[in-house]
């Protein structure tokens, strides 16, 4: 609070951006870790809440004959311009923005301040949600041939690394120390995927410490113990994510990659994804394409293409086919690197994942997946999103393209995921906005350090208990796609923007309501229909003191779900449906069931309004609360 300047800003004027509206009125309040702005003219004045965290820019602007703007980008791609009556004012909010945004210490964050009406069992229990032991059991590790060791209980062979790991029974710690003296940040070979199927494995380090002519016999030992871990396979993969020249490179600062000549039964492949500083230049460049509202489309095509946003996405993606299709359809074990092995490695494991496993396609199993591979393995979250006042060259949207790579898969395996762009793009906030502890801190020895378990609240909890806001209506579990592993195409027709993420806040783009919006509203619909169908079934059965036969529908499936599963639908429309689906369309007389049913629906509709309405609604954190009032 004591960096507030001034708490409360009257008569401001917040600009829709792309609206034809004028600019709303209200009042502008600073809290400890909100801005809120109030509407005052509306019978029922609408509020917004930006939490401090979300903030990466604040840009002051030349006064106007309206007052003196300020212009307010957030990382989650929200751009807030607010119209301040007096320069003075104006100064004061700029100033105190800038102080509260960059947060100096990991307890000033809002994390540790939001407490919702949970006790400790209940924190602890919501803690546990995620099993990761629970998870490679899944997998079917421990096993004959993989176990868990526990060389880095205490973090001392890797401060990186989680505390339990996974490596080949054969694997004696004098390898494993050995190989981790070799790898950059003693990020040694270990375990991230088991195939059962094949007994392939996917397993994550970082780059060896080799120059240009060191070796080491235990990291060559370790690399040939995970090599015969796999009994069909007389060898493995060793992909290195960098380019090339990148990895050349290294070699001159004593790092480098694998000589195959010094290692038994490896096959090296380069894979050719540009480091964090070429992706954040590119992603600043998306952006800017993005907020070009006025833009021609010449321009945005242009701009899109200038970017190589969708270049960066699509080397992802291929590098994870590639390890998928040497795990599944060759029954390889693959062993990936970066440079440090937590950036690039931790995209191309998560990619490889999502396609080889459909578990990872549901809610729970995405959760688990980023769980797994990014949080324990030590991605370095507050550096990468600018949690903390720090070095500007650390920030880079790494699991952006994770995230983004998966929706890609979404687009063109629409009934493979139980999940929908919602739900990335809710994870993409929660990521940035420091709400929850499960982000915090770069590695799992900092949480344990900082008691995130003990003083912070786990996201997973209130997503799945607000799943039905995140499941994709077009699921479902028996369909061909959600089985077994998924092979997409990487032509460059097959990208697309995500205009889901980058302009889900221009409110005057047109059409408002996605496809997705809209089929759920159709769904929450017809189910409602259903019940009140089943109602009056029971009704006229009881009037006639007998059961009414053929009438009730008790696994009714919504058209619109049953066709969308069909692949001729995906390439033909409806030409090649069943004629009595055309029945709806009015080419063929309607029986008196279903006229009634039409009557019934209208009349139900014409009660409940119109399905597709929308209406934006923000709760009022609880944190807050106090200071918003005093205010």
């Amino acid at each position: 609070m004591e960096h507030i300047r001034l708490p409360k800003v009257e008569k401001v004027q917040l600009v829709d951006r792309g609206s034809s509206h004028r600019a709303r009125a209200g009042t502008l309040y600073l809290t400890a870790f909100h801005t809120v702005f109030v509407e005052n003219e509306a019978e029922d004045p609408s509020e917004l809440w930006v939490l401090h965290s979300l903030v990466c820019n604040i840009k002051k602007q030349s006064p106007t004959t309206l007052g003196c703007p300020l212009l307010i980008q957030c990382k989650n791609f929200q751009l807030i311009q607010l119209i301040i009556p007096q320069e003075s004012d104006c100064n004061d909010v700029f100033m105190s923005l800038l102080r509260l945004s960059r947060a100096e210490r990991y307890e000033d964050l809002y994390c540790f301040s939001f407490k919702p009406n949970f006790n400790k069992a209940e924190r602890d229990k919501n803690w546990n949600f995620i099993d990761l032991k629970a998870e490679y059991s899944r997998m079917g590790v421990p096993n004959k041939l993989w176990h868990v060791t526990s060389i880095n209980r205490e973090y001392r062979v890797c401060d990186t690394y989680p505390a339990d790991l996974f490596v080949p029974k054969s694997a004696t710690l004098p390898v494993i120390i050995g190989s981790s003296k070799f790898r950059s940040r003693g990020r040694f070979p270990t375990l991230s995927y088991y195939c059962k199927e094949t007994q392939a494995t996917i397993c994550r380090s970082s780059q060896p410490l080799s120059g240009f002519s060191a070796r080491c016999l235990e990291d060559e030992q370790m690399l040939e113990a995970i090599m015969k871990s796999n009994p069909s396979s007389r060898f493995m993969y060793v992909v290195d994510t960098r380019p090339k020249l990148n990895a050349m490179a290294n070699r001159a600062t004593g790092k480098g990659y694998e000589n195959e000549d010094n290692y038994t039964n490896i096959k090296f492949q380069f894979i050719g994804i540009e480091n964090i500083h070429v992706m954040r230049n590119s992603q600043q460049k998306l952006i800017e394409v993005s907020d070009l509202c006025s833009s021609s489309m010449g321009e945005f095509l242009s701009g899109l293409e200038n970017s190589d946003w969708l270049k960066h996405i699509r080397s992802i993606l291929a590098a994870g086919i590639f390890v998928a299709r040497a795990v599944a359809e060759e029954g390889i074990s693959v062993l990936i690197h970066c440079s440090d092995g937590w950036d690039r490695t931790a995209q191309v494991c998560s990619v490889a994942n999502v396609l080889l496993d459909p578990y990872y396609r549901t809610l729970k199993g995405f959760m688990v997946l980023i769980e797994k591979d990014w949080v324990s393995f030590g991605h370095k979250f507050s550096h990468r999103y600018s949690h903390l006042n720090g070095d500007p060259k650390e920030v880079s949207p790494v699991i952006d393209q994770f995230l983004e790579c998966v929706w890609q898969l979404m687009e063109q395996f629409p009934c493979a995921f139980e999940y929908n762009e919602r739900f990335l793009i809710s994870i993409h906030s929660h990521i940035n906005s420091c709400h929850y502890g499960n982000f915090i801190c770069n590695s799992e020895k900092e949480r344990k350090h900082l008691c995130i378990r003990e003083k912070t609240h786990s996201i997973w909890p209130h997503l799945w208990k607000n799943k039905q806001e995140y499941v994709n209506p077009l699921f479902r579990p028996d369909h061909s796609q959600t089985q077994g592993v998924l092979h997409p195409i990487t032509t460059p027709y097959c990208f697309k923007f995500w205009r889901g993420l980058y302009n889900q806040f221009d409110r005057g783009l047109h059409p408002r309501q996605s496809a997705l919006e809209c089929l759920v509203s159709v769904k929450q619909e017809t189910q409602q229909l259903e019940e009140v169908l089943a109602i009056c079934e029971q009704k006229l059965a009881a009037l006639a003191k007998e059961p009414l036969k053929d009438l009730c529908v008790k696994k009714h499936v919504p058209v619109y779900i049953s066709l969308a599963n069909r692949p001729q639908d995906y390439n033909g429309g409806f030409f090649g449906a069943d004629p009595k689906v055309l029945s709806l369309f009015g080419d063929t007389p309607k029986s008196s069931d279903q006229e009634l049913r039409e009557a019934h629906f209208k009349c139900h509709s014409s009660s409940n309004g119109n399905v597709f309405s929308n209406k934006d609604g923000v709760k009022e954190p609880d944190s807050d609360k106090s200071a918003f009032n005093a205010a």
